[in-house]
This record gives structure tokens, sequence and C-alpha cells, in this order.
């Protein structure tokens, strides 16, 4: 009797996956994985998701992985900290084979919309091929309709735009998910526990373990491990108080609460909140408050085409003028000028972010 009879019935695609994976398990062949990078791509992500393939093929002393990198027309791409890498294909190559390909975006992500690279992730999808994505490529995954009916995840700097951009797909705030024939991961070092896990898959618990202590990687986490430091490890406090008055703040962007009520909700006075925040933070409460709000603003401003007016709305600002006045204090510039700078600066990408003094 065949060793797979038992297994359930799979669509057609997903049995060629599972083919190519036996292929590659049996040494035939190895599997190829493909990288498409879009410009300005994070790199971090990018080197922790194909070191681990590498490693894969070292510890074993096969050649389980190959790699190619993809761009749009075939020429290099410059990742977002200027090196530029040579690509393998085109997306327009017919004759290019790929098992699994993972899109590498960055921060220029949620502005880019290219139809050959949907056209092409739908080719490849129909052909059984794993589809992935690296931080913000979950976008071009969405846009080509790659998404619906898989979970997903993103990384916490683009959740909520993207939740908004498509509010019926089941997306997370997971380090990554692999939900059959695909593959996210909020993108930096979670890159590498996402290969980890498919390397567990397809060639044991122990090859995964050795290519993660290779890594010096000594905590492999699972898919749901927190993306986010706690407060307490990001801001280098432990009061607890005080770290519930910056919890509630975070959660109460859009519509802010004032210092009586954020000192009631915690059980203390407002003189004593204002301690606080002087002794632990050196500034005062609804100066921290604000700096957050005018951070998320930045935010929708370089990821989001909302109106000035609705990102204001967003940050808990009544109107354009008095959240225009308030970001140029911060930042140097209006959001109108903000945003047009990010446009000269990436006509064909999108925003890229700027240094801009805190606004604490």
């Amino acid at each position: 009797m065949s060793t797979t009879s038992n297994r359930p019935r799979l669509p057609v695609g997903a049995q060629r996956a599972e083919q190519s994976k036996d292929a590659a398990k049996a040494g035939r062949q190895p599997e190829v994985v493909g990288f498409f990078l879009e410009p300005n791509f994070a790199m971090m992500g990018f080197a922790t998701a194909i070191e681990p393939l590498r490693q894969a093929n070292r510890l074993s002393g096969k050649q389980l992985y190959q790699w190619k990198l993809v761009s749009t027309d075939g020429k290099p791409v410059a990742a977002s900290n200027g090196i530029e890498l040579k690509a393998d294909h085109a997306v327009s190559d017919q004759t290019a084979r790929f098992d699994a390909v993972y899109v590498c975006g960055g921060m220029e992500s949620p502005t880019l919309r290219d139809r050959s690279l949907s056209a092409w992730l739908n080719r490849l999808a129909r052909h059984g091929c794993r589809i992935g994505s690296i931080s913000g490529g979950s976008y071009a995954l969405a846009r080509a309709g790659l998404l619906v009916g898989h979970k997903s995840c993103m990384h916490w700097e683009y959740l909520q735009p993207f939740r908004e951009e498509f509010p019926d797909l089941d997306v997370s705030d997971d380090i990554f998910e692999i939900d059959r024939d695909r593959a996210t991961c909020s993108g930096g070092t979670s890159s590498l526990d996402m290969m980890l896990h498919l390397i567990r898959l397809d060639h044991g618990h122990d090859l995964a373990m050795a290519v993660a202590e290779q890594a010096i990687h000594t905590q492999v986490r699972e898919a749901n491990h927190r993306q986010r430091l706690t407060p307490a490890a990001r801001l280098g406090v432990t009061h607890p108080k005080l770290l519930s008055v910056i919890g509630l703040m975070e959660q109460n962007l859009e519509q802010p609460l004032d210092r009586a009520d954020l000192a009631k909700r915690v059980g203390l006075s407002v003189r004593q909140v204002e301690r606080l925040f002087h002794k632990y933070l050196d500034t005062r409460p609804m100066r921290y408050y604000l700096a957050l709000r005018l951070a998320r603003a930045r935010q929708l401003l370089t990821q989001t085409d909302r109106s000035i007016l609705d990102v204001a709305l967003a940050c808990g600002f009544e109107t354009a003028s008095h959240f225009s006045k308030c970001f140029h204090a911060a930042y140097d510039r209006t959001p109108s000028n903000y945003r047009q700078s990010l446009r000269r600066a990436w006509p064909a990408e999108g925003a890229k972010p700027d240094a801009a003094k805190p606004a604490a």
C-alpha cells in the first residue's frame, strides 16, 4: 500500500506543492526558493530568510535548497539601506521554476501597486507554488487576491492601515503565519523563525535546531510570539501604575482621555501621575500623550493615502489646523509639506520617513 494513501485529498495545486516537497526530501532535486525584491526592501528580513537555507544545505551535506532573486524587470534592486542586489530573473521569465516564492517588502510596500507582480504571483499559485511574504510584502499578496481565505500576519507598524485597506482578510499580529500554501512573516528576525519552522516541517527537528544553533538563535519562537517589546522593556521602567497610564494612552489615540480620567482609571491623583512621568520619563503626561498621537499620525501620513483631516481625526485632533500646528512644532514641517517631501524623494515607490526631532 502506498505510504501516502492515508493522506487527506488535496487540491491539485496543493498536490503539486506536496509532490515537490517530497521530491526535495528524497534528494531527487532541491527546493527552489524565489525571493522577489521590492524597491527599498528590508535587508534584515531578507537576510534572515535566506541564510537558514544556506545553513541547512551546509549542515545536511545536501543541496536541499536553491534560491533565486527576482525583480520586476530583472534589473538590480536596492534595499532600504542602499545595498544593491543583482536579480536572477524578471517576473516575465517563463522558464524560471519555483517551489516557493517570498515577496520581500519594506517601508514602501503600502504604496506599491504592480500588476505584473500580481499576475506573476497568481500564475505561480495556480501551479502549486507556495506563496509567502516578508514584512510589508503581504501587501502584494493581498492586492493579488492571494490571502483570501488564508490567515496572514503583518508588521505591527503596518497592521492598522493594512486592516483598514483589507477589512475582510484574517490578519494577525503574530510573528509569522503558515496557512497551507501561504507563509507570511512580520519581518526582521521573524523571518528566521518562519524558515526554521519550514525546515523542521520539511527536513526534521534536528536539522532545524542545528541551523538555529549556527545562527546563535537560542530561543526559537513559535508563530504566536508577540512582535513588540513590552512597554516595561521598551521604556526601561517597571512602575506598574505608570505602565498602566501609558497603556491607556496607547489604546486611546483617536479619542484621547484627559488627565483626570487617566488618573482616575489607575487609582491615582493627577498630581501623582505627573510626578511619575517626571521621575521616570522626564516629561509631562499630556506631552508624552501628544508625542504618541503625533508619531501615529506620521505613520499614517507615510503609509496611507488618507487625507490630512482624516489623519488628524484618527489621532485625536479636532481640526486639521490644530493638528498641523502640533505636527509642525514636533517635526519642523506641516503634515502637507511632510507628505510632499516624501513623494519628491520617492516618486515611484511612495514614502520614506526622514529624521525628525522627538515630539516629547
